[in-house]
């Protein structure tokens, strides 16, 4: 695993505005940590925070990732999904760089505004609202699949990072980029459950380890630097499923 400092000429925009975005989103989570959970239905509960969080104002940045932007730049389009999606940034930029894109959210409000930023940029993107935990996208289907700051409880990660695996195609990557454990102590924002939290090492070991047709290009930690004393500390994983004919 290295250590590196984030950001390429294409996402330096993107990089200038990271911080004031992650604190926003994951104080945001912060609520969700201490949210009430008694209520019938915990989930829809929560679901129906999140829309009212998207509803009041904006909550995320108006420029894509700049590693998913470092990363996707790299590749040729094809086919992507962008797993929790939000209200579509990273996803209309996709598209706009020729990606055939699919978003999911469980925030219709979320979908609402990603609908509208891509419509405003003449852009198509199939966005699917579903609950990640009952939804599951097609197997082998995509040459991207990339989750950002997608911060679950292990049971639900598992689940839900092997599903976003499985759907890599042949010669397809994941990326993944949350924040790593060592944000806690060491960085800024975030969810402070370390239950919540990761290291690329260890969720790249446990995706290749259920499905050994995975093979590991990138674990690192990225430190995000927006002021002289620290930042937002994250974990960047990308996996590659090895071509058909090579497994």
């Amino acid at each position: 695993m290295t250590d590196g400092a984030a950001g390429t000429p294409d996402g330096e925009r993107a990089e200038q505005g990271i911080a004031a975005r992650i604190r926003d989103q994951l104080a945001l989570e912060r609520r969700i940590d201490v949210a009430d959970a008694g209520s019938g239905d915990p989930r829809e509960a929560n679901r129906q925070r999140w829309d009212e969080r998207h509803r009041e104002r904006d909550i995320e940045s108006s420029e894509p990732n700049p590693i998913l932007v470092a990363e996707a730049s790299k590749l040729s389009p094809g086919a992507a999904l962008d797993v929790a999606c939000g209200v579509g940034t990273n996803a209309v930029w996709l598209a706009s760089r020729g990606w055939q894109v699919t978003a999911v959210d469980w925030s219709r409000v979320a979908l609402e505004k990603a609908q509208a930023k891509a419509d405003s940029a003449g852009l198509a993107v199939d966005w699917v609202e579903a609950d990640l935990l009952d939804w599951s996208p097609p197997s082998d289907a995509f040459d991207l699949v990339a989750i950002a700051y997608l911060h679950l409880p292990p049971e639900e990660r598992r689940t839900v990072y092997a599903a976003a695996a499985r759907a890599v195609a042949p010669g397809g990557r994941l990326l993944v980029v949350g924040h790593d454990r060592i944000n806690l102590t060491e960085g800024v924002g975030g969810p402070q459950d370390p239950g919540r939290l990761f290291t690329a090492e260890e969720l790249g070991s446990e995706l290749t380890h259920a499905d050994p047709a995975l093979l590991v290009e990138r674990a690192e930690v990225v430190r995000h630097l927006p002021s002289p004393e620290r930042g937002p500390i994250d974990a960047v994983l990308v996996v590659r499923r090895r071509d058909a004919a090579l497994v």
